[in-house]
């Protein structure tokens, strides 16, 4: 994990391995950030941040994409980061609701480990998801 100067947890926080959190974030008591997760200079969180997942600052912070580089550099290769990709898009641009995101996540969990560890980090959530 790398905490960034004035990065602030509020109450009980999880984060997982390989996190990075920029310059002045702020994430909100009881949220949770996925391993590999990558959340931007100023951000807020106020909600669960699935794994592989950057997230960055436009009034209130939202997904922009994945770590695609922190995942390059953590040795995945290209095959696992294009999984990863097609379960983001699956969640956040879908345009549909999280259920039927779920229900195709787990199709693709099928073949990808990464996807499996997406889908079981939504499914565990007991705050809502960040989207």
């Amino acid at each position: 994990m790398v905490f960034s100067n004035n990065a602030t947890l509020a109450g009980h926080v999880t984060i997982g391995d390989h996190v990075i959190l920029s310059g002045f974030t702020g994430v909100h008591q009881f949220c949770r950030i996925g391993a590999h997760a990558f959340i931007g200079m100023g951000a807020l969180v106020n909600g669960d941040v699935p794994p592989y997942v950057m997230v960055a600052t436009e009034g209130y912070s939202r997904p922009r994409g994945i770590n695609t580089e922190g995942l390059k550099r953590r040795g995945f290769d290209a095959a696992r980061i294009a999984a990863i990709k097609r379960a983001y898009r699956a969640v956040y641009m879908g345009g549909q609701p999280l259920e039927q995101a779920r229900d195709q996540l787990a199709e693709l969990a099928r073949d990808s480990a990464d996807v499996r560890a997406l889908l079981d980090f939504i499914e565990a959530g007991q705050r809502p998801l960040l989207r």
